[in-house]
């Protein structure tokens, strides 16, 4: 009876927190539903009329959508290639006796505690811009022609600073996980003659394999929405090269000014996020039950 009372006076305690969290989620997705059956347009005022599902179906078979979603797809596979990657090497490299051990591990993970906006000017002005960036610089010295990132690849480019921002935390999961790796199991390998590379395969990679799903579950929630780095840099452009879902959602209420088939692409867009977390969530799920 006492732990029946005990759960009943935890539940009353939670509720609160709990409603208003439910409310917090629950009424912006309501509105952005209704919207979505809507023809809503900022610069038509009082003329909003019920149309059904004819929002998503202009939606859906708009061109823009399939390039926004291919792009969506290719800059998180990229992101991720490049984080869980250069993530392992330098987890390996942080993990070895150096001088300055620790200044080096804290420059290794600022990056990831700078706003997106001031990392994508950052890039966008010192790094890649054309005429005075380093970029443009080392190829001039090099007496190559400097080439125009944003303009000439611009997918490329987002996926670029995306990664350099996302790549300290790929770091850091991977070098919690191999600093939890038995000594005396990689001694012992090591004893019985095997080199780093059989060391890295047969030891290493498996135990850090746990690391790896982490790091893909939370980079691909994330990189699904990724926004503010492709409107610093490229807004979209050139054409519909480096919009992503997000960004069209935003050029469609934002710049078009139509509510309502930007609500629509929100909805297409959450549904898609969900699927792909799902999926991942049961992937990950199953590899971290073996």
């Amino acid at each position: 009876m006492a732990t029946t009372h005990t759960r009943s006076a935890a539940r009353l305690m939670m509720a609160p927190s709990v409603i208003l969290l439910f409310a917090w989620m629950i009424v912006p997705l309501g509105m952005t539903i209704y919207f979505s059956f809507l023809r809503y347009n900022l610069l038509m005022p009082g003329m909003e009329e019920f149309t059904g599902f004819l929002n998503y179906q202009f939606f859906l078979s708009d061109p823009a959508f399939f390039a926004a979603l291919s792009n969506t797809l290719l800059l998180v596979l990229g992101v991720l290639l490049i984080t869980v990657i250069g993530g392992i090497a330098f987890a390996l490299l942080l993990d070895q006796p150096m001088f300055g051990q620790g200044i080096v591990r804290i420059l290794v993970i600022a990056p990831f505690f700078v706003m997106p906006t001031v990392s994508a000017l950052v890039w966008k002005n010192m790094f890649m811009n054309p005429v005075n960036g380093l970029f443009a610089w080392i190829a001039r010295s090099l007496g190559f022609a400097p080439i125009d990132f944003l303009a000439t690849i611009p997918l490329l480019s987002v996926i670029i600073i995306v990664a350099w921002q996302w790549l300290p935390f790929a770091t850091l999961i991977m070098l919690t996980a191999l600093q939890s790796l038995d000594e005396e199991q990689k001694e012992a390998a090591e004893m019985d003659g095997a080199g780093f590379v059989s060391r890295f395969i047969y030891i290493v990679l498996p135990h850090m394999a746990r690391a790896i799903t982490v790091v893909i579950l939370i980079e691909t929630i994330f990189l699904l929405s990724v926004f503010a780095e492709i409107l610093v840099t490229t807004n979209g452009g050139p054409g519909t090269e480096s919009t992503n879902l997000t960004y069209l959602v935003y050029a469609q209420a934002l710049l078009q000014f139509d509510i309502g088939g930007a609500s629509a692409g929100g909805i297409v867009a959450v549904i898609l996020a969900n699927i792909v977390a799902i999926f991942l969530v049961r992937l990950i799920g199953k590899n971290l039950e073996a």
